[in-house]
């Protein structure tokens, strides 16, 4: 089926600025002021002239002026359908106009349905009992207190370059210092090496370096714990580390260790669930694992907010010695909306296009490191492709000021893309799921136009 209109709206000047009340809507550089008048400082802005978005559809967003852009890093990972996407909408709308709010100790259908179509979506049949929350911070921070209460544990390893959230607790599982305020920390979190062959933190080359990586993850258990775990909490690719892939071999070495040690494997899905990276519906399958939990969320709402953490139902009983509660994690309008997002995948076949699209771009962009000395590795699967950039091929000096400009330049060509790792030199390229060919040639092309600016002095 095809997944996208061979000819997007198009938005004009008049049509982008027609509001939908009676509200006229605000001025790029209204709403500009605004935000540095009343919302907090911390809440940083891409670009050195920030963008005023008004519309979207599908892979396309629109500025006040009717611009149009190509979204390819979906929200941040978030928009795995398509802005706006028609079916989405429709049920969801419908759902307000009948109840908004309904807290858990009701019953209302969205809820088991979504959580009977999660269960039917999950890599085995015996992870079929679903928590709802409202952030991949919440699910993960969730996940951490279950596996302690399961095992009995305290105990828990993630990953060196991983990133889990932004509550205390998960904070401080994130091993990557941009995201962590000097404060004091949740305790018993320990980071493993991670499977990062293109910087290996021993100096080695695979495979002859049997994934020391992931067998060092023995060490920091004999040496820094009481040598019994909760957990492994780890991202199938790192994300925000930029799109760091690991061999083959590394989950499988890991997971063997973390059961001789008495933990469970959670595998953080909340940007690489969905099929988004091809081959599999969920990232961790590529590697020959099945986890004992998965958090989710981010591309299960296409825009809402939702998470998610399934579960086989002996893990999740723990969590019921006590009263567990979320106001807002079984709302009948996120539930609906994730479940009208899951049902929109399975019709349109976004899985399967992220690994045929997927695949061609990942090829083309490969193909610009002949012409480009910046680009250092192409790495990813699926519809979640990074592209590192290095002032060396050698030295591989971080280009964090040039992967910099290069969002500046691509926003101005119609392009939007994110930037990740720990010096900021990753381009990260994670579009909704419903991108094509032309769409992929489109982002290679503007690349290419913008890495030759940058290495030619260009201004």
């Amino acid at each position: 089926m095809n997944l996208t209109q061979a000819n997007p709206p198009n938005f004009t000047t008049a049509a982008a600025k027609t509001a939908t009340t009676s509200e006229p809507e605000l001025t790029r550089d209204e709403v500009l002021a605004l935000r540095k008048e009343y919302v907090a400082p911390a809440t940083f802005m891409y670009y050195k002239e920030p963008i005023n978005l008004v519309r979207g559809h599908k892979q396309y967003l629109y500025d006040e002026t009717g611009k149009q852009y190509l979204d390819a890093i979906g929200g941040i990972v978030t928009v795995s359908v398509g802005h706006c996407h028609p079916e989405v909408i429709a049920k969801t709308k419908a759902q307000i106009d009948k109840l908004q709010h309904a807290t858990t100790i009701y019953l209302h259908p969205a809820m088991p349905l979504l959580a009977k179509k999660l269960a039917e979506k999950m890599p085995h049949p015996d992870l079929k009992v679903s928590f709802f929350t409202n952030s991949g911070s919440e699910t993960n921070d969730l996940a951490m207190t279950m596996a302690r209460l399961f095992t009995g544990n305290l105990d828990i390893l993630t990953v060196r370059n991983g990133y889990h959230g932004a509550s205390l607790a998960t904070m401080s599982a994130v091993g990557h210092s941009t995201w962590r305020f000097p404060i004091p920390t949740t305790g018993n979190l320990h980071h493993i090496a991670p499977g990062y062959c293109y910087r290996c933190p021993f100096n080695l080359k695979y495979p002859d370096c049997n994934v020391q990586c992931a067998r060092d993850a023995e060490n920091v258990i004999r040496y820094s714990t009481s040598g019994k775990i909760a957990a492994v909490l780890a991202e199938p690719i790192q994300g925000v580390g930029g799109t760091v892939t690991p061999p083959p071999e590394y989950y499988k070495i890991l997971y063997d260790i973390v059961k001789k040690y008495g933990g469970i494997y959670i595998s953080d899905e909340v940007q690489t669930g969905f099929g988004r990276t091809g081959a599999h519906y969920w990232g961790i399958s590529n590697w020959g694992v099945t986890p004992d939990a998965i958090t989710m969320a981010k591309g299960l709402g296409n825009g809402v907010p939702i998470s998610a953490l399934t579960t086989r139902r002996e893990i999740a009983e723990v969590m019921s010695r006590k009263i567990w509660f979320n106001t807002f994690g079984g709302n009948p309008v996120s539930m609906t909306q994730g479940l009208a997002t899951l049902e929109v995948m399975d019709k349109e076949g976004t899985q399967a296009n992220s690994q045929k699209v997927g695949n061609y771009l990942k090829e083309k962009l490969t193909g610009l490191m002949d012409k480009h000395r910046l680009i250092g590795e192409v790495r990813g699967l699926g519809l979640m492709l990074g592209v590192e950039l290095v002032k060396d091929r050698n030295t591989k000096e971080p280009a964090s000021t040039e992967a910099a400009d290069v969002l500046e330049r691509t926003k101005n060509r119609g392009l939007l893309i994110g930037k990740g790792g720990l010096f900021g030199n990753v381009l990260r390229i994670k579009p909704p799921m419903c991108i094509n060919r032309s769409d992929a040639d489109f982002i290679v092309d503007t690349l290419d136009k913008v890495l030759n600016e940058i290495e030619t002095g260009k201004a």
